[in-house]
């Protein structure tokens, strides 16, 4: 699926689609493409899917945090004139999420996360910076998958070029440091947004005892796992991942 971004003042983003607005991001290593699945179903559906690209190697070294970006996602959303939107965030981008709706309840009439940081601390803290050997920046990418086939040589050449990149790796080190340091863990059990989390049981980044910790720590969460399923649910299951959303959204009236 290749779209077209709207570039619009400083926000560029993916536009699909008409109806209840979905914020979706994307995690450090991931791209808008992850979102395939969604952003070709959702639309169907009545929703309409925004992906904003996150500027995660832009924004100045010294900005570069989990909070600034949850507080640019703020900005994107008033940019955009939604008054609340759902958000959806995997990996980095549902520890984004979860701070965003931390920090402004009012704009986030719901919360989606899959494999999200925010709780477990070497879900950041060791796995990229290893410049050069491709063999371990293949290995590692096919750690995110139940199924390895799914890291495809375009995956994994991206990555590695991510951490060869001297800029990138810089901000890949500041960023993980910064997912560390804002554990969510004394925040949760404040945050009564309506939260569906989707897991997958073979996920060997966040395992699967983080999303039962998430869903104990939330007021208002419900917990749906998928089977044979890594990192990125939606990107290795689609089609569950849709139906489950789908149907939690449609339960909670969204």
């Amino acid at each position: 699926m290749t779209h077209k971004l709207k570039q619009d003042g400083k926000f560029s983003y993916l536009e699909l689609g008409e109806g209840t607005p979905i914020v979706i991001l994307h995690g450090l290593m991931g791209g808008l493409s992850n979102f395939d699945g969604v952003g070709t179903y959702f639309p169907q559906h009545g929703y309409k899917v925004l992906i904003p690209e996150l500027p995660l190697y832009t924004m100045p070294l010294i900005k570069t945090s989990v909070g600034t970006f949850a507080k640019y996602l703020k900005e994107f959303i008033d940019h955009l004139g939604y008054d609340e939107v759902i958000l959806l965030g995997n990996s980095l981008g549902g520890h984004i999420g979860l701070l965003c709706t931390k920090m402004f309840p009012e704009k986030i009439k719901a919360l989606v996360i899959t494999g999200s940081s925010g709780l477990y601390e070497s879900a950041m803290g060791e796995s990229y910076p290893k410049r050069g050997d491709y063999e371990y920046i293949k290995a590692k990418a096919e750690n995110v998958f139940y199924d390895p086939e799914i890291a495809t040589k375009e995956i994994v050449d991206e990555v590695y070029a991510t951490v060869n990149d001297r800029n990138k790796l810089i901000r890949t080190l500041a960023i993980a440091k910064s997912a560390i340091r804002h554990n969510m863990a004394k925040d949760l059990p404040h945050m009564h947004t309506p939260t569906c989390i989707i897991w997958g049981k073979d996920d060997n980044v966040t395992p699967p005892e983080v999303a039962d910790d998430f869903n104990k720590l939330l007021p208002d969460s419900d917990l749906y796992w998928i089977d044979k399923c890594g990192h990125a649910a939606m990107m290795e299951h689609p089609e569950k991942f849709n139906t489950l959303l789908h149907t939690w959204l449609q339960e909670r009236k969204f």
